[in-house]
């Protein structure tokens, strides 16, 4: 098991440990609905060191970015950051990634931590032909997500670091450190990225200012109720960017990408099951996997099921028959019941992000 360079703090503050995606890591530390309401109307620490990092630079690093990725880094200049998608040639996901565009030849891909050692790999398979160098820098960076309303005056004035100028999706060098404005939470917040010593400092300095410190709990809860999907559950090699609703950072018009027939075809063509929010009618609470049925016959599954703390309803996003659309009824079968709900949009609660 993985530990990260806060697991010791975890541990002391009293968190509760599982593991996740190989790492150690803090569900929460006094409950998942204490800390999701932190973050939302106040501000909240995450240590998301199990994230990856990978470094590319050289003189066809713009070229080969936009060669493994949906999304067009030739279309921004440095001090942006994208997110798209990884994509086997089938259309298949390989992962989704944030992309900083440091320069015009250096790029900072972050990667979901499960998927660390295959992302590595596909990366590396597909640099022949490309005068590139790429940093495999996992193990040597940790990463902070402090995120909510109140998150540029803390990192201001806690941490130092001016950030109010910054939009969102934009990125800065702080030293030997990078902050970018983003999150995966639906509200406004920052990334820091730096050494282990640093980040440690910094979280040091964000408990002593009593920064609520909060789980993977809640940044589940957080991203699900603004419709932001999780990999091996809304995103996977089974299930594409244009199944998930995705298309927008899919730019068909980039010469050339990885997947991109594939996946013109299905955007053209149309696909067999896409990505639907649904509402249910009473307080259940609908599980990964579970089934969802349409007049008594099975249309999809659960990719993810809450019953929302922002809003107090109990909603789901599945994998179901494209021919459904919003408004129609449908059930989902919860153990031996079934409970009816509504095709609605995926985002359940709307974004605060600083434009």
């Amino acid at each position: 098991m993985k530990e990260t360079c806060l697991h010791s703090r975890h541990v002391a503050l009293g968190a509760l440990m599982q593991p996740f995606a190989g790492f150690d890591m803090p569900i929460q530390y006094t409950s998942i609905i204490e800390e999701h309401n932190a973050v939302r109307h106040h501000c909240g620490v995450f240590d998301v060191s199990h994230m990856g990092e990978v470094f590319v630079s050289g003189k066809d690093a713009e070229r080969f970015v936009n060669h493994i990725f949906t999304n067009d880094v030739s279309q921004v200049g440095p001090g942006k950051v994208l997110y798209g998608m990884m994509c086997y040639p089938d259309g298949g996901t390989v992962d989704d990634t944030c992309i900083c565009k440091l320069a015009d030849n250096h790029f900072l891909l972050t990667i979901n931590a499960a998927n660390i050692d295959k992302d590595d790999e596909w990366i590396g398979s597909q640099t022949d032909g490309f005068d590139i160098q790429v940093d495999y820098a996992s193990d040597r960076y940790g990463q902070l997500a402090i995120q909510g309303p109140e998150s540029e005056k803390i990192v201001e004035t806690v941490l130092g670091i001016p950030c109010h100028e910054l939009n969102f999706y934009e990125v800065k060098a702080v030293g030997d450190s990078l902050i970018s404005r983003t999150g995966y939470t639906g509200e406004d917040g920052f990334e820091v990225y730096g050494s282990h010593d640093w980040i440690t400092g910094c979280w040091d300095k964000l408990m002593e200012a009593h920064v609520t410190p909060c789980g993977l709990g809640c940044r589940d809860t957080l991203r699900f109720e603004v419709g932001l999907p999780l990999y091996g559950d809304e995103l996977s090699k089974d299930i594409s960017p244009v199944m998930a609703g995705l298309s927008m950072f899919v730019k068909f018009d980039k010469p050339e990408f990885i997947g991109k027939e594939a996946l013109l075809k299905q955007k053209t063509e149309g696909v067999a099951r896409r990505l639907r929010g649904i509402e249910l009618d009473a307080l259940a609470v609908p599980r990964h996997g579970y089934t969802v049925l349409k007049d008594g016959q099975p249309v999809g599954e659960v990719t993810t099921g809450y019953r929302l703390i922002s809003v107090d309803k109990s909603c789901a996003v599945a994998l179901v028959d494209s021919a459904l659309k919003l408004g129609d009824r449908v059930e989902i079968q919860i153990r031996k019941k079934t409970f009816p709900g509504t095709i609605v949009k995926k985002k359940f609660y709307d974004k605060h992000y600083k434009k």
